[in-house]
């Protein structure tokens, strides 16, 4: 095999609190410098050339094709008067679209096709165009959608459409961004809301500029967004100091008379909330009065009358649900709702009924409902099937919309009926041929880690398979901001398991599977639990004789390259291959970029010894080692990547391939019409997903995908 094009060395020496740290790639972080973008587009270009001629992708391209067009792709919002908003991809689609629906029974209507949204020029022309995030005045007669064009969150815009007649009104709002804390929130006058936006900034202002001094805007329809007023954040309300890193926004709940203020700093699970009067919203900043603050360790706020529902977890790690009198938000006054117990409760949702609560229990999400009222009675809603539940609820309709799913068995809408008890099928998402695969079967079990720690293992393997250590098999994690891996079903793995592949998701320390404990004990400083607790999990699978060293591939994306990163470069000897997508890898040098301000929490600072240490230990990128035998290595991006630059993964390609002495290939893939693994569009992901599995059954020796010998 020829080899790719070499990256040539010109090291740049930096000192951090006397440790000196030598960098031979700093130059690539130009990324408008021709020699670097040449040398990425020959990385891609033989990427694409050598899996190209791998034998069997095509045919597992068009069975991952197959299966996943076998039936819509839907999600769905109950809203008053029988209505549904429905995001739905038809088979044959590339992108979701949205629909009003009257009554389940009731025709599509078509809202927003993303494909014929008229994009503010500078956003044209930069792939393909997505719905993010919606939101419907509470008159039911306007939507406000946001879109991101070529996957670039930081370039998203909010579009408005008239439900009527489904033309847009005008109202454009460009310098959005996809997270929710920009998501739109309707005022009570249903001609204007809330919504936030990042800075306009001079040009050549430094990247790290891009996302600070958040504010919230409100937005009254027929008006220049330009001149929206700040109604919250950085520098809005003088009683209240703001950090240029936090997030600021603004939301809103129908019938509600209440507006409360976030301060988030993005990566962290908890917020600083404050409460004004709705009717105050643009006529006065002094209005705020606190709720909450970091320190109360709040995540979530649920409104309902004069109640306010807090889920918290200090002084109760795996949380507990806490209830203030909105009109005296007095914290030290809270009546605990729902106490803390052996479950991790994660989200809060308040409907016309009752709050409703989800509760993951030993890897299975729970559904309670709580009433409202005095010493409320904790009822357990029940579910057709263990798995991963989450609750859809309106302040103005009683009960919920179920969206339940596990790792064998497709998604399904659900609808709880509060008065009967009853759960029921909505079939808003229809069924299809591959809902219950009787050919594959999982199961969870729990790995010691390095210091004696339980982690768990989830594990997904074809039914009757022989333990002989033979079997292909990609094991998956990520291990940071307290994120869940939750059991989630995806036809297009059945082509992985078809060709005897075994899936297995690390839980390892990072995440919140056992509260903000579970969080801690891999963020910062302890950051190396993760790659830890992983590394025991790859161990363990080939103990059991799941799989061998020579048939076991790593796999994470974003914040999840540094587990796979120094899962790889701690033990080259135990990985066969490796995924790396859209990859933090270079940690040290993340701080410089766009979203590094905002990532500080959770991965800490290079300006302080302490950080330094955490940032080096975690960095893959100063932790490869020349004349090394390092598995096969993978790694993508995208170009309009505003979360992880697309030289940290070009750096990581590089270096690995001026390291590694195994001979096996180190790929780059670029996607030069996404960003953040959005902007392709399905096929895009079914593309890569057809490039990742058949350079993994490559290199674990599959006959059918061994290119002829010359």
């Amino acid at each position: 095999m020829s080899l790719p094009p070499a990256a040539h060395p010109r090291p740049v020496t930096d000192i951090y609190f006397g440790t000196k740290i030598v960098d031979p790639y700093r130059y690539m972080e130009n990324l408008q410098d021709p020699e670097v973008q040449a040398w990425i587009k020959a990385q891609n270009d033989y990427t694409r050339s050598v899996l190209a001629k791998i034998p069997g992708r095509e045919k597992l391209l068009a069975r991952i094709r197959e299966v996943d067009q076998s039936v819509p792709q839907v999600e769905a919002t109950r809203l008053p008067g029988d209505l549904y908003l429905v995001r739905k991809q038809l088979p044959g689609e590339d992108v979701a679209k949205l629909y009003v629906r009257h009554g389940l029974n009731g025709d599509d209507k078509l809202l927003v096709d993303p494909a014929k949204i008229t994009l503010a020029p500078s956003n044209q022309g930069k792939g393909k165009t997505e719905i993010s995030r919606y939101a419907i005045s509470d008159d039911a007669k306007y939507l406000a959608v946001g879109v991101i064009p070529g996957g670039s969150e930081t370039n998203g815009e909010i579009h408005v459409i008239e439900i009527a007649t489904g033309r847009e009104t005008g109202d454009v709002i460009t310098r959005g961004v996809g997270a929710e804390e920009w998501y739109p929130y309707w005022l009570p006058d249903n001609r204007s809301f809330v919504y936030g936006r990042l800075q306009q900034l001079p040009p050549g202002a430094p990247a790290a500029e891009v996302r600070q001094k958040f504010r919230a805007y409100l937005h009254v329809l027929g008006t220049d967004f330009e001149k929206d007023p700040a109604v919250f954040g950085h520098g809005v309300v003088p009683a209240i100091d703001v950090d240029p890193s936090l997030i600021a926004s603004v939301q809103t709940a129908p019938r509600s008379r209440y507006a409360l203020g976030l301060l988030n700093g993005s990566v962290t699970p908890n917020s600083a909330f404050y409460i004004a009067s709705v009717d105050s919203i643009g006529k006065s900043i002094s209005m705020w009065r606190k709720v909450a603050d970091f320190s109360d360790g709040v995540t979530k706020i649920a409104m309902h009358d004069d109640d306010l529902y807090l889920l918290t977890y200090k002084d109760a790690p795996r949380y507990k649900i806490v209830r203030i009198d909105a009109r005296k938000p007095a914290l030290s006054s809270a009546e605990v709702i729902v106490p803390p117990g052996e479950g991790v409760l994660t989200n809060i949702s308040s409907a016309q009924d009752a709050l409703y609560v989800e509760l993951l229990d030993g890897g299975v999400t729970r559904v309670l409902r709580v009433p409202y009222g005095p010493s409320p009675r904790v009822e357990r809603v029940a579910l057709p099937f263990e798995g991963t539940a989450s609750a859809i609820t309106d302040p103005r309709v009683s009960g919920a919309l179920l969206y339940v799913t596990s790792w064998i068995k497709a998604g399904k809408i659900l609808a709880y009926d509060p008065q009967t008890k009853v759960v029921s099928d909505t079939r808003l998402q229809p069924s299809g041929a591959y809902d219950n695969p009787d050919n594959v079967e999982s199961v969870e079990v729990k790995v010691p880690s390095h210091d004696g720690t339980l982690v768990p293992l989830s594990i997904i393997y074809p039914k009757e398979m022989k333990l002989d250590g033979s079997h292909p098999t990609l094991l998956s994690g990520y291990g940071g901001y307290g994120v869940l891996m939750n059991p989630n079903f995806d036809p297009m793995t059945l082509a992985w398991y078809e060709r005897g592949g075994v899936r297995a998701i690390c839980h390892v320390r990072g995440g919140g599977e056992y509260g903000e404990e579970w969080h801690l004990a891999g963020k910062g400083p302890t950051k190396p639990n993760t790659w830890r607790d992983f590394i025991a999990c790859a161990d363990y699978l080939i103990s059991k004789g799941y799989t061998s060293q020579s048939r076991l591939a790593g796999q994470g994306g974003s914040a999840g390259g540094i587990l796979i990163g120094r899962a790889i470069t701690d033990r080259p000897d135990l990985f066969g291959a490796a995924i790396i997508n859209v990859g933090l890898l270079d940690t040290l040098r993340y701080e410089t970029t766009a979203n590094g301000e905002t990532n500080l929490p959770e991965l800490g600072s290079i300006k302080t010894e302490q950080g330094f240490k955490a940032l080096y230990a975690m960095s893959s990128f100063h932790h490869v080692k020349d004349q090394t035998a390092y598995p096969a290595v993978l790694l993508t991006t995208g170009i309009n990547d505003p979360l992880v630059d697309p030289w940290e993964p070009a750096k990581m390609t590089a270096r690995l391939q001026a390291a590694t002495s195994s001979g096996k290939p180190v790929l780059l893939r670029v996607d030069y019409g996404g960003g953040h693994g959005g902007g392709s569009g399905r096929d895009g992901y079914r593309q890569r997903l057809a490039d990742s599995w058949s350079f993994l059954l490559w290199q674990f020796s599959v006959p059918e995908f061994q290119p002829p010998k010359p």
